[in-house]
Parts: C-alpha cells; sequence; structure tokens
C-alpha cells in the first residue's frame, strides 16, 4: 500500500499527512515529488510552501495517475491531497481524480466527489 499525500516541493513533511509519510511510508527529506518507499508526494504547496495554484497542482496529479496506471500492481491509498494545511477545498481537489485507476483507493470524504466507481478506504 502506498500512502499519496500532498507535499511541498521542498520536500519538507512536517505536519499532517506529509508527517505521516516521513514517519511511516518512506518518505525523505527533501524530495517532494514521486514515489519514495511507500510513500508517494503530490506537490500541492511551492518551495517556499505557498499554496500552488489548481492548474499547476492538477498537472501534478496528472502525473501522479500516470504512475499508478503504469504500476498497476500497486495499491495506493490517496490522502485528502490538499486539504488541509495547503487549505483547499475537497470540491476542488477530488475531481482531479477522476480518471484515476483501479488502484487507487480514497478517503471516504471524496465519495460524495468522486461517485460510487471508486474504492474507499475510510477517513486519514
Amino acid at each position: 500500500m502506498i500512502l499519496v499525500f500532498g507535499s511541498n516541493r521542498a520536500g519538507r513533511h512536517g505536519r499532517g499527512a506529509a508527517l505521516d509519510a516521513y514517519r511511516n511510508h518512506g518518505a525523505k527529506f527533501g524530495i517532494g515529488e514521486g514515489h519514495v518507499g511507500n510513500s508517494y508526494g503530490v506537490p500541492t504547496k511551492d518551495g517556499n510552501l505557498k499554496t500552488l495554484k489548481l492548474n499547476e497542482i492538477m498537472h501534478h496529479v496528472v502525473l501522479f495517475i500516470m504512475y499508478a496506471e503504469a504500476n498497476p500492481k500497486l495499491t495506493f491509498k490517496v490522502t485528502r491531497i490538499g486539504c488541509g494545511l495547503a487549505g483547499l477545498n475537497d470540491w476542488d481537489m477530488a475531481p482531479m481524480f477522476e480518471q484515476a485507476t483501479n488502484n487507487c483507493q480514497f478517503d471516504n470524504k471524496w465519495k460524495l466527489y468522486l461517485g460510487d466507481s471508486k474504492e474507499y478506504w475510510g477517513t486519514y
């Protein structure tokens, strides 16, 4: 199981799901994007910890979805990326993952936005 979390481009995993990814899932300080250990960082903040624009985040989400598609034997547990420290809304973030592959599971709070066609794992 790969924990997918919102990160910053500087790879400073100091709070929220990013800290959990660092402590428990193999995320490394200094690496703010991609698959490391049993984690995958999706940048929602820049290197100065300022929240990225939605179109910039969408670019990183698309890269994640392509990675998940290329790795069908892995299961990705997607947290409510951007909805914590980045201060974004579920209704903006969840629809970015509509095209995610079946090996992605989502926080129950996103079921309202993604519907019954996705798998859910609980609440982070």
